[in-house]
C-alpha cells in the first residue's frame, strides 16, 4: 500500500481570507455572515488576503519543518462547477512552505486558500456562512504503508496543529485520502472528516483493491466518496488532473513576499513543537517515550510538567500525571488548560505523598476533586478528612480484623486465588478509611496469612 494525503483545516481568525466577515459559522443563522465579496457578486473585489491568516500558515509550516518560499507568492483560480462555489472557481495559493517531514512522512507542500460553502444535496440548499473561510492544506508524500500509520501521522498532525494556536483542529478537519496498491492505479478518498474515518476508508479500499486484483479487474484511477455512516467508499467519478481545474494566476490579488525578519519573527514567537517537545523531554528528564507523548499531548499540560519537575523528580511526577491526572481529565471530558489546576497545585499534592502526609490512595481522591477547584489539595484533604497516614500498630489491628471478618476470602487466597489479597487490602483501606500505605498493608497480609 501507497498512501498520501491532503489534509484541509481551518485557520483560526475572526474574519474570512478575503474579507471582513465573521469565521462563527457554526454559530450563525444560514447564510448571515456573507457579502458580496464572498458570494463573488460581479463587481466585487477581495480586500487583500488576511494578515493573521498568512502568518498563521506561514508558522504551521515552519513547525512541520517546511522551507519557506523564497519568491513571491500569489493565488490561482482553480475552477471547478459546484454549487457551494458561486464564482465556479476557489483561490488557492502556490505553496508557501515545501520539503517538510513529520513522523518520517515527508511534506510535499503548505498553501492556503479560501472554504467553498457548505452544500446539502439531500436537501438541494447551500449555506455560504462558510465560504471565503480561511484553510490550510498540507499535502504529503505517499510515503504511508499502512492504515496505522496514516493514523498515527494524522494524530501528530492535530497535536503540531493545536500546539500552533493558528487552527481550529480536528474539528474542522477533511481529508483526501489518496491510496494504491502495487499493480493498481491511484484512488483519491475525498468527505472524510476524521482520523477515525480516514483509517477505516483505507481499510476499506485495501480490501476492494485487492479482490480487484486477484480477480484481474484494472483499477481505475477516480475520485470516491467515503460514506461514514456505512464505512465504504462509492464511486464519484474519473480523477481529475491538474490541467481539469485549468490554473491561471487571480488578477485581483497581489503577489505577496515573506521577508526574513517577519519568517524569524515567527520563529522566535511560535512553540516547540510537539513531536521536538517529546524527544527532548525523553533526553532531559530520562522518562519513557510513553510517558513523554502524554506530557506533551497539549501544550499547556506540558509547560505544567516542566513547571513541576523543577520541584518534583521527573519521573515520580510523569507517572502521576499521566496515570492520575489524565484519568481524571479523560473522565471530565476537560483539557489541562480547562481544569483550573496549577503546577503549584500538583507540586503540593506530590509533595504530601512524598512526605506520607496522605496515602497513594487517598491521594486519588484528592485528585479527583481537583479540577474547577479553589481549595488547594492540602484544604480538599482536610475537609475529606484524609490527612494523615495510619500508624503501624492501628494498621497491624486492622489487618487482624479484615482476615477475621473474611474467612471465605482468607480461603480463596491459601486456593491461589489472585483476587483475594486484592479484597482484603481493601477491606483494610476501608477500615482506615484509605490511610494505610498499600505497600505496608500487603507485607502486613501477608505475614499473617502465612501464619
Amino acid at each position: 500500500m501507497k498512501c498520501g494525503l491532503e489534509i484541509h483545516v481551518q485557520l483560526e481568525t475572526d474574519s474570512k481570507l478575503f474579507c471582513d466577515c465573521r469565521t462563527n459559522y457554526q454559530d450563525a443563522p444560514a447564510n448571515s455572515n456573507i457579502c458580496f465579496v464572498c458570494l463573488n457578486q460581479p463587481g466585487a473585489k477581495p480586500y487583500p488576503p488576511n494578515e493573521s491568516a498568512m502568518n498563521g500558515a506561514i508558522k504551521i509550516a515552519l513547525m512541520l519543518g517546511c522551507k519557506i518560499a523564497e519568491n513571491e507568492t500569489y493565488f490561482m483560480r482553480k475552477h471547478y462547477d459546484y454549487p457551494d462555489l458561486p464564482s465556479g472557481y476557489q483561490r488557492t495559493s502556490i505553496p508557501i512552505g515545501y520539503e517538510g517531514n513529520l513522523n518520517d512522512v515527508r511534506i510535499r507542500e503548505v498553501h492556503i486558500e479560501e472554504d467553498p460553502g457548505q452544500y446539502k444535496p439531500d436537501l438541494g440548499v447551500v449555506d455560504f456562512n462558510r465560504s471565503g473561510i480561511p484553510l490550510i492544506e498540507i499535502v504529503t508524500e505517499p510515503d504511508m504503508k499502512s492504515p496505522e500509520e496514516a493514523r498515527n501521522f494524522l494524530r501528530e498532525l492535530i497535536r503540531v496543529l493545536e500546539y500552533s494556536g493558528s487552527a481550529r483542529g480536528e474539528g474542522t478537519m477533511r481529508a483526501d485520502v489518496n491510496i494504491s496498491l502495487e499493480g493498481g492505479k491511484r484512488a483519491e478518498i475525498k468527505n472524510i472528516n476524521s482520523i477515525r474515518g480516514a483509517y477505516k476508508a483505507l481499510k476499506y479500499e485495501i480490501v476492494r483493491q485487492k479482490n480487484l486484483i486477484r480477480r484481474g479487474v484494472e483499477i481505475k484511477q477516480e475520485t470516491r466518496a467515503f460514506l461514514e455512516s456505512q464505512m465504504i467508499t462509492v464511486p464519484m467519478r474519473l480523477k481529475e488532473e491538474a490541467d481539469d481545474y485549468r490554473y491561471i494566476p487571480d488578477p485581483d490579488l497581489p503577489p505577496m513576499l515573506a521577508e526574513d525578519q517577519e519568517i524569524e519573527g515567527i520563529k522566535e514567537e511560535m512553540p516547540e513543537p510537539p513531536h521536538i517537545k517529546t524527544e527532548r523531554f525523553i533526553e532531559d528528564y530520562g522518562i519513557e517515550k510513553e510517558y513523554a507523548k502524554v506530557m506533551t499531548s497539549e501544550l499547556a499540560l506540558a509547560d505544567a510538567f516542566e513547571e513541576i519537575v523543577k520541584s518534583v523528580e521527573p519521573s515520580f511526577a510523569s507517572i502521576w500525571m499521566r496515570d492520575e491526572l489524565k484519568r481524571v481529565l479523560n473522565y471530565n471530558k476537560m483539557s489541562f488548560d480547562e481544569s483550573g489546576i496549577r503546577p503549584v497545585d500538583i507540586v503540593e499534592l506530590l509533595d504530601m505523598i512524598k512526605d506520607k502526609k496522605v496515602t497513594p490512595k487517598a491521594a486519588k481522591k484528592i485528585i479527583e476533586k481537583m479540577p474547577e477547584n479553589k481549595n488547594s489539595p492540602s484544604k480538599i484533604a482536610e475537609k475529606m478528612g484524609l490527612v494523615g497516614v495510619t500508624d503501624q500498630e492501628s494498621v497491624l489491628k486492622a489487618v487482624k480484623q479484615a482476615i477475621d471478618e473474611n474467612p471465605q476470602a482468607v480461603s480463596d487466597y491459601h486456593e491461589g486465588k489472585k483476587g483475594a489479597m486484592n479484597f482484603l487490602i481493601g477491606q483494610v483501606m476501608r477500615l482506615t478509611r484509605g490511610k494505610a500505605d498499600p505497600g505496608e498493608t500487603s507485607k502486613f497480609l501477608r505475614e499473617f496469612l502465612l501464619k
